[in-house]
Parts: structure tokens; sequence; C-alpha cells
């Protein structure tokens, strides 16, 4: 469980940090990401990759502004690399994997990308571009892409600025509950 609490008190610090562009916190962004996933009925480790994909902002060297000075950060591969340490691959495949999402979807439903906001349309050109079909249809076909699909819905609608959603302290459980080993 400490290593729960060393996550809480990671994103509480990043509380006011603006995420990117965007008219949120990353602790907002995070929370309403989780928030759509628990509204779904998912699963304790599809709830918690979405309250921590991005959380490679977080524990890197730092990457604000990156995309807009046309640097890739890799934030996904930082994050995922962080978190299996604590998680299985539930949590940290859809992590991984959901920058790709962004990719595929703007591939697989060309009505996507125009839904992106500005700051999602600008780091899709550092973070590769949209798919071809075959590295689409090859994205698709690997284990958790259809979960990292849904976190990358959830992600896209979690940049609502004064949006109510639950605390870090109602996400405690369902962390420690997706933790390795703990089942």
């Amino acid at each position: 469980m400490q290593i729960v609490d060393q996550i809480i008190a990671l994103l509480e610090k990043a509380g006011a940090d603006r995420y990117g562009m965007e008219a949120v916190s990353q602790l907002e962004h995070a929370l309403q990401c989780a928030m759509h996933a628990e509204r779904t009925g998912s699963t304790p480790e599809l709830i918690t990759a979405s309250l921590l994909h991005d959380i490679g902002h977080l524990v890197g060297d730092g990457d604000e502004g990156a995309a807009e000075r046309g640097v890739d950060a890799g934030h996904e591969h930082l994050a995922a690399d962080w978190l299996e340490r604590y998680f299985p691959a539930a949590v940290v495949a859809p992590v991984r994997l959901h920058v790709d999402a962004k990719r595929y979807l703007c591939q697989a439903e060309p009505q996507y990308w125009a839904g992106l906001s500005q700051a999602s349309k600008t780091s899709l050109e550092v973070q590769g571009g949209i798919y071809s079909a075959d590295d689409a249809a090859g994205f698709i076909a690997q284990p958790f892409a259809a979960d990292a699909v849904l976190l990358r819905r959830w992600d896209d609608a979690a940049k609502t600025p004064n949006l109510k959603t639950p605390d870090l302290a109602h996400y405690r459980p369902i962390m420690a509950a997706a933790l390795k080993g703990a089942a």
C-alpha cells in the first residue's frame, strides 16, 4: 500500500499544474479520466490505468511544452515503465498504448481527428501521426489494445474545467485492488 500513498502524493503535488495546453490541471484530468472509466463499470485495473495514464509527465524529467517544441517525450513509456514495478499488464499495457490508440482512432474513424483538442492534435504530430491502415490493424490486434482505445476515449473526454469528480481518496482502494498480487 505504500506505493498507493506515494502515487496519491505525486498526483496531489501535480494538482495545480496545468495539463499541457488544456484548461484543466494534471490532477483534474486524471480524476476525470478515472471517473469516466468507473462510470462504465470498468475493472479496478482499467480504472487505475485511466487514473495513472499520464503519470509519465510527473515521474520523468518534466516535459511541459515538449510537443509544442516538436519533441515527443514518450510520457506513455515513462509511465508504463514506472508502473510495471507495481501493477500487472492489465494496468500497464493500456497506459503504454494510449498514445498509439489515438493514432489508431484517427485512422479507423476519420471524424475522430476533428474532435481532438488542439493540444492533442499538436502532440499527435510529434507522436508519429495517424497510423496507416496496416499499422492500425497491427495495433488493434495487440493484447489490451481495446482497453487502450477505451482509455483514449475517456482521456479525450477528461478535459472539462470545474467538473465535479470523486477525490483521490475514493480511488485509493481501487488502486490497491489493482496492485500486483492484490487478488
